[in-house]
This record gives C-alpha cells, structure tokens and sequence, in this order.
C-alpha cells in the first residue's frame, strides 16, 4: 500500500523541490488539490485528513492555521516553518543530533529545522553535551548561504537580468538579532544566552557555510595546538577558537571531535 502524501504549499520554493524529489517515487501517492482551491480552507482540511502525511509549506501563520485543520489521529504533520520548532508536542526533525531518530520515527508533529539554525545546533548541541561550552556561555555565528532560502521574490532578484550590482556581494542580514531561528538556535542545544548571530547570502543558489567561534579559558592558541595534534582541524581568532564543520559530518565523527576539543581545552 503507498503512503499517501499532501503538502500544502506545493507551488512555493520548498513545495516545489519536495514534490519533484517524491514525484518520480511508485511506494507515494501524491494527493493534490486543484489549483484554484489550493487556498480553500475545506479543500485542504480533506486533503490532510486524507494523507498519511502532510507536508506543510507555508509561512509561521498559515501552518498553525493548517495544523488546526488537522482532525485525523493517524496524519503524520511535517511543518518546514519555524512556528512549531520548538512548540510542545513537536519533536525537532533533526534526526542525527542524539537520541532523536526514534523519537521522529513514531511522532505525528515533526517541526523541519532551519537551515542556518541546523548546521549551528549540529556542532553546539554536542560541545554542550560534552561540558566543553557551559550552557551560559556567549556565542558567536557567522553562517554563509545561497540566495534560494529567500524564496520566489530573492530568487527573481538574484536571477533578472538587470539586478542590482550590489547583489554581487555577500550581504549581511539580520543584524537587529532578531532572526527567526534564533529561538531554536538557543533552546534545541541547550543555551540560556542566545548566540550573536551574523547571517550572510551570498551570490550562489544553494549551500551553506557555517563558523562558530568559541572563547576558552586557556590561549586559543594552545587549544587550537592540541586540536591539530588530536586530528580536529580548527583556526584561532584573535582571542578566539575558531571552528568551521563540514555540515555532513557523521555523529561518530562529531562525538570523536568534540571529545578531543575537551581534552585540548582541559589540559
């Protein structure tokens, strides 16, 4: 029997790549409404009752709209916007991070991370764990991404034919500190101080970098000695570790890292 999919929102820039990477699948059936009635509040409340899981692409207020649409027990909700990522009853759909992958396999809420938020709590999260950052600390986060995460509207901007120069540049954004992944990037790891955090778009479609930068106790310079010495590739600044991770990195690898910058930050 194929597993019924619904996801609402599919003519925005994450419906879209979602239906064309589950599309071409023979074990899913797309449940689809008809374009005219794609806004219908019944239209999509017998959709999503009708799927064994709906995908909602939307921006914060229409997916809690949507979510209160929700009458069947057996839906499963995956939610790609930020307004359930740390709500009660959602689990946090990040399934490498620690003791999560069950935890998504049987829940029926499922909050899809951010995407700067992902690669800063995919590093953080363990340092935490591991007693290396105090929950207390003050962090610093400076994250590089493509123009794509902006939507329709940056998407047309980065890609007309007469842009704005200055497009050509990174750009930093979010300056105010008050960027819509902060609360995750603060409660899924574990922090009580919210990181000061440096968003970037760059002049490519998709991809992110990501660097973290960690005050210690001893020299960063004597930390960053004992990493290298230990396999952990990092970098000082100025008074600082710095670490930039490679986002696809195993949590066997992680744990094994992380052990190691304890080590250098304890000796």
């Amino acid at each position: 029997m194929k597993t019924r999919v619904f996801i609402d929102g599919s003519s925005g820039t994450a419906g879209l790549r979602i239906r064309q990477r589950i599309a071409a699948r023979d074990d899913i059936e797309l449940l689809e409404a008809p374009y005219e009635k794609r806004r219908d509040p019944e239209t999509r409340k017998e959709a999503i009752n009708a799927a064994d899981v709906a995908i909602l692409c939307l921006p914060d207020e229409g997916s809690v709209e949507a979510v209160a649409l929700v009458e069947s027990q057996t839906v499963a909700v995956i939610d790609t916007s930020t307004a359930h990522r740390t709500a009660p009853g959602w689990d946090y759909g990040f399934p490498e991070l620690a003791g999560r992958r069950e935890k998504i396999r049987a829940s029926k809420r499922i909050a899809n991370p951010g995407c700067h938020a992902g690669g800063f709590i995919v590093l953080v999260e363990p340092l935490v764990a591991a007693g290396i950052v105090p929950p207390e600390l003050g962090l610093t986060c400076f994250s590089l991404t493509g123009y794509s995460g902006g939507g329709k509207k940056m998407i047309a901007e980065y890609e007309s034919g007469g842009r704005d120069p200055l497009l050509d540049s990174p750009r930093l954004y979010g300056l105010g500190q008050t960027h819509k992944h902060l609360r995750e990037m603060t409660v899924i790891p574990g922090l009580q101080t919210p990181p000061v955090f440096c968003p970037i778009v760059a002049d490519y479609c998709c991809g992110m970098g990501l660097m973290l930068g960690l005050e210690t106790e001893k020299p960063a310079a004597e930390v960053v000695n004992a990493c290298l010495e230990g396999g952990v590739l990092c970098l000082t600044a100025k008074n600082k570790v710095r670490l930039l991770p490679p986002l696809n990195i195993p949590a066997g690898l992680l744990d094994k890292a992380a052990g190691i910058i304890k080590t250098a930050c304890a000796e």
